[in-house]
């Protein structure tokens, strides 16, 4: 199949469309002269051996930037505990693909080098190191800074020995009643082979004492997850619930001596490998990959660091780790937990209360009745919406929900790649095709760790008469895309969303996301043949308003990186601005170094894992590289272009990554308006203004936190308020 193309206030958002959306086609980024860098030029470029800063090392000290917000003592103390337990859960899903993918290649003897320069197993040692310094970080921002704080307000996280007799004999109560029934201790004997340790569990591991013949067994007790992590005994007062389970061991093993008792935590490989050509059923083949996914090899071993030789030599001989995997930690192990605490009814300890507001130009139209979102439309042509400041709930989801209400309405086409467990979208799906309408929906059933959900959902809409298709073999269809087809008085129309974000009502309260909300006729006949491409045969390969991978947003971008050097040249205004989650592939890092030695400005806002190395002298000199983290995960992606004075910008669904640009369906679409183009450069001007708090790059590799005036979600929402 082909997949091809080639501010603030009650903003002008919006307005009627004016004609800048069809000024230039974007089948190529038109330059007189177009500039084409000659051998010189990438030779300059390919001189600096070095340029390419490590993927992973860089994912490691994204996760130290979140550890840093951990730190904050100028944050909600609740916050801080949050940011501590999305530390542990963003590490464990980093061994749990990157490292576990790491050690496949290291096995399979694949010795090629990273772009970096470094080999496989370079890379694993000084992950292994980095990791190690930032989990024992951890640890002592828990012990020596969080504890105490949160015990200076009235929350107290203690061990066993600090509870009073009455809160243990609560304990001994509770244990009995409740978690006595659901455990189940394996021992380890002749009879008993050593059990399998399950990925991410927490376990006590047990010695045991025959008091007659001296003899000494080990044995597990898996910590059950169908309890609170910390478990309440009134007062604001919380105990680790291994612990509780730790002091009533003898319960589990009458007549024995309890020798030792000491918790670990095994991380295993849980990626899956699917080989879709092979696959006559893609939807049997993963679901026999996820039940193989539990028995995935482990990449992490992590032990209280009180655990005797003894016992530790017994579990690494057992779960088969090598020393280099074991991470000794200061209990308790699995500060996951902690989301608990941060969910205490605290308002003085967490972040002020926001609420999303409706879009003012869809709040124009709203009366007593839900928001009308095709009226707003045929009335205003294009809405930009900015989440979480924009209600999803009165916009993106209305639009859905409205769509499969209205007896107008013929077809809607959706893409869904990760969405909530009780999703309202999927519901007005289902409504949808049961009221007869014909419904298409892509649902990406390999998005990783939601593939069990979203084959529940496949089934779901099949089972309702919805049009289910998995996409196209091979690639993963990460596009955020809604196409609601309605036949009115003057004919057939189109209405589309494009999204940077997925369809999850949830994580739109969370997650910083733009959309376009557009009755562009000519975007959506681009969006109505990328459905037919999708769906089944159709080779249109021509987009006028679209860029779409793996075909072409590469191409696409290196293509307006050039234009901007020749604008530069030209001495007409240049400027290239980039905003994504994570930057790493190196066609698009060489062009923009070659921007940046022709004396292009280039400023890179960046979540996660960045590869370019700024500030390098001949080589990056022009460009800025920043990093913001806080109340919101920035997660939208934006390329803006100076365009010579006819400046154009991006929005979309693809980060800088190989897999989002060759091995995944990925969408750009161009924003149609001025008003809407300067909405998200105010947004980009905040971001880069010096005055903003945010972490900046170094040439080393290095992020250095600027703490400023400004904290930039602070700045959105109170921007929001005034839009009101």
């Amino acid at each position: 199949m082909t997949l091809t193309s080639p501010r603030d206030g009650v903003a002008p958002d919006e307005g009627p469309a004016d004609s800048t959306s069809r000024e230039h086609p974007h089948d190529t980024f038109d330059v007189d002269p177009p500039y084409v860098p000659d051998a010189e030029a990438l030779a300059a470029v390919a001189a600096f051996t070095d340029r390419f800063g490590d993927r992973e090392l860089s994912w490691l000290r994204f996760n130290q930037r979140v550890l840093e917000l951990a730190e904050d003592t100028s944050l909600p103390l609740l916050e801080r505990a949050r940011f501590l337990a999305i530390f542990t859960s963003n590490l464990d899903e980093f061994f749990m693909v990157r490292v576990a993918g790491l050690k496949r290649r290291i096995a399979a003897g694949v010795a090629v080098r990273a772009a970096s320069g470094m080999l496989p197993r370079e890379v694993l040692a000084a992950i292994h190191t980095e990791a190690g310094e930032l989990m024992r970080r951890q640890v002592r921002v828990f012990a020596d800074d969080l504890i105490p704080a949160l015990r200076a307000e009235g929350i107290e996280l203690c061990r066993w020995e600090e509870l009073d007799r009455e809160e243990q004999k609560y304990c001994k109560k509770f244990f009995k009643e409740r978690i006595f029934p659901v455990l189940t201790p394996l021992a380890v004997d002749p009879a008993h082979p050593f059990p399998y340790i399950s990925g991410l569990s927490l376990n006590l591991a047990v010695i045991v004492r025959h008091p007659k013949t001296g003899k000494e067994h080990f044995a597990r007790v898996k910590v059950p997850q169908t309890f609170n992590r910390f478990v309440p005994v009134g007062n604001q007062r919380f105990v680790p619930l291994e612990d509780v389970i730790a002091e009533h061991l003898k319960r589990l093993f009458p007549g024995m001596e309890i020798v030792s008792t000491h918790t670990f935590r095994v991380t295993r490989n849980e990626d899956l490998e699917v080989e879709e050509d092979d696959a006559e059923n893609l939807l049997m083949a993963l679901e026999k990959e996820l039940l193989r996914r539990r028995f995935g090899p482990p990449v992490r071993l992590e032990v209280e660091a009180t655990m005797d030789e003894r016992m530790l030599e017994l579990l690494v001989s057992e779960i088969d780790v090598s020393p280099a995997e074991v991470f000794h930690l200061a209990g308790p192990l699995d500060l996951r937990g902690l989301h608990g605490i941060a969910d205490l009814p605290r308002d003085d300890l967490s972040y002020p209360t926001f609420v999303p507001s409706t879009h003012p130009l869809l709040a124009e139209v709203e009366s007593s009745s839900p928001v009308d979102v095709f009226e707003a439309l045929r009335r205003h042509g294009n809405v930009l919406l900015h989440h979480p400041y924009d209600s999803f709930a009165t916009s993106v989801q209305r639009f859905i929900e409205q769509a499969a209400a209205d007896p107008h309405v013929l077809a809607i086409k959706q893409t869904l790649y990760r969405t909530s467990g009780d999703s309202p979208v999927i519901d007005a799906l289902i409504d949808a095709a049961e009221s007869g309408k014909q419904v298409l929906v892509i649902v990406e059933i390999k998005a990783r760790f939601d593939e069990q959900a979203n084959i529940r959902w496949a089934r779901k809409l099949e089972q309702a008469g919805c049009h289910v298709v998995y996409g196209v073999v091979g690639l993963k269809t990460h596009c955020k895309l809604s196409m609601v087809v309605r036949e009115e008085p003057e004919g057939i129309r189109r209405y589309t969303h494009i999204g940077t974000g997925n369809y999850n009502p949830k994580t739109a309260r969370l997650y910083e996301d733009l959309g376009l909300l557009t009755a562009d006729e000519a975007i959506g006949e681009d969006v109505a043949h990328l459905f037919n491409n999708l769906s089944g045969i159709s080779r249109n390969a021509h987009y006028d308003h679209l860029l779409v991978a793996p075909e072409t947003v590469r191409s696409g971008i290196v293509s307006a990186i050039h234009e901007e050097i020749a604008h530069h040249v030209a001495g007409r205004p240049a400027r290239i601005r980039l905003k994504a989650n994570s930057v790493v592939d190196e066609g698009v890092i060489d062009a923009l170094y070659l921007a940046s030695q022709a004396g292009v400005p280039v400023q890179l806002l960046v979540r996660g894992i960045c590869g370019l190395r700024p500030g390098i002298p001949g080589l990056s000199e022009t460009i800025e590289v920043r990093s913001v983290l806080g109340r919101f995960l920035e997660h939208s992606r934006i390329y803006s272009f100076a365009g010579g004075g006819e400046p154009t910008v991006w929005i979309g669904s693809a980060d800088v990554m190989h897999r989002n640009l060759d091995r995944r369906v990925e969408v750009l679409v161009r924003l149609p308006q001025e008003s809407i183009r300067e909405r998200v450069e105010s947004m980009l001007d905040l971001a880069f203004d010096p005055g903003t708090t945010a972490w900046d790059l170094g040439p080393d590799g290095t992020w250095t936190l600027h703490q400023g005036e400004v904290h930039l979600h602070d700045a959105l929402i109170e921007r929001q308020r005034r839009r009101r």
